[in-house]
């Protein structure tokens, strides 16, 4: 994939990079980290346009208006005209979105009395359907006219949010978010396999955590159902909207999903409706994980499935799952292979031995690597 802002933009880390040496890369990297031995990565479907969740920054220029990604290692801006790694259509809507709000002289919000933060756009694979956020710090009426103009372009998608963001930080969004047109998900349709034959469609916001690249994240998938097995009782913890425990439960099992983010909760019970999961097969808990794994420690479960954020599992919620609850069996999927090799050594001690190792290429031209561990008494 050939890119002109590669080695500039902190977007990619490996530009250049045959991608089959990419690959030998990664493996090699969690070979040593994890001190066992990998098989081969499960290589993204895709090496361009493979995201289908598409952000930008937006920055003051010597010219005014920029959009961009960050320099790697900074909070300097490059702006950027192309990004292969996104979707076509999402480059186009956030570029002609950006083009109006500069035209209009909307301030970034690095500028004194500044406006916009970053702009969000959800795809679907097939680039069919799509929705767009815009970050800004405050819901000003100099965004009416740009955001009327993208709505009656051909640029237009099926959906438009503004979403208030009042203070710099370690999140993109903020609490307050404000439907303006359309629809509010993406659809994605025909997502996954169960072991009947069914496929599930999930239904994603552009606020909530769903994976960005939906065709490695099927493979995903198919690495946690495998680990699952026929499990009848999981406890799925940071379950995000719904990617692991709505295939589950349309297995057959009993699911309790337990995440923070209480849009991808909403999410969640949303899909569970869309694909006619009964009543009472999906136990929804918006909460911290910390904080409500104590409800759920009594119970037996039969497997634990745990998609924990970048630093890996706190403390609390490693001792209640390895040395409280002790499930038979754990599908531990890892976003940060340097978390994961701090914390297998301890689960080890606990009594678990590993099973199977896994990893998906999420995110080709990056050092990234998604893992599914495979644990079990």
């Amino acid at each position: 994939m050939d890119c002109k802002h590669f080695g500039v933009c902190g977007g990619c880390s490996l530009p250049g990079v045959p991608y089959a040496e990419q690959l030998a890369r990664k493996r090699s990297r969690l070979a040593e980290l994890l001190r066992v031995d990998v098989p081969p990565l499960i290589p993204s479907p895709r090496t361009a346009a493979f995201r289908q969740k598409a952000a930008f920054v937006f920055g003051s220029g010597t010219r005014g208006l920029v959009m961009g990604h960050f320099a790697a290692g900074s909070k300097q801006i490059v702006p950027v005209d192309e990004c292969p790694v996104h979707g076509a259509r999402a480059n186009r809507i956030a570029f002609a979105l950006r083009d109006r709000l500069a035209r209009a002289g909307v301030p970034a919000a690095d500028a004194p009395g500044g406006i916009l933060r970053h702009i969000v756009v959800r795809t679907t694979d097939d680039n069919a359907e799509a929705v767009a956020m815009l970050v800004v710090v405050r819901n000003d009426k100099s965004l009416r006219a740009p955001v009327r103009g993208l709505l009656a372009s051909p640029e237009a998608p099926e959906g438009l949010f503004v979403n208030i963001n009042t203070a710099p930080g370690p999140y993109m969004v903020g609490e307050e978010t404000i439907k303006i047109a359309g629809r509010s998900h993406v659809r994605e349709r025909g997502f996954a396999g169960t072991p009947d034959g069914r496929r599930v469609d999930f239904l994603v916001s552009p606020d909530a955590f769903f994976q960005t690249n939906v065709g490695a994240a099927r493979a995903l998938l198919t690495c946690v159902l495998d680990g699952a097995g026929a499990a009848k009782r999981v406890l799925d913890l940071y379950c995000g909207g719904g990617l692991f425990a709505l295939p589950l439960a349309i297995g057959g099992a009993q699911v309790t999903a337990i995440e923070e983010n209480r849009q991808a909760i909403e999410d969640l019970r949303a899909n569970a409706r869309l694909n006619r999961i009964p009543s009472g097969r999906v136990r929804p808990i918006a909460a911290r994980v910390e904080d409500a794994i104590a409800r759920v420690a009594r119970d037996r479960w039969d497997v634990i499935v745990i998609d924990p954020p970048r630093d890996g599992c706190s403390r609390t919620v490693r001792a209640a799952v390895f040395e409280q609850i002790r499930p038979e069996r754990v599908v531990y999927v890892s976003c940060n292979p340097e978390a994961l090799a701090r914390e297998l050594p301890e689960i080890v001690k606990d009594g678990y031995h590993i099973q199977r190792v896994q990893a998906v290429d999420m995110f080709p031209h990056t050092e990234h690597i998604e893992t599914v561990v495979t644990l079990e008494m």
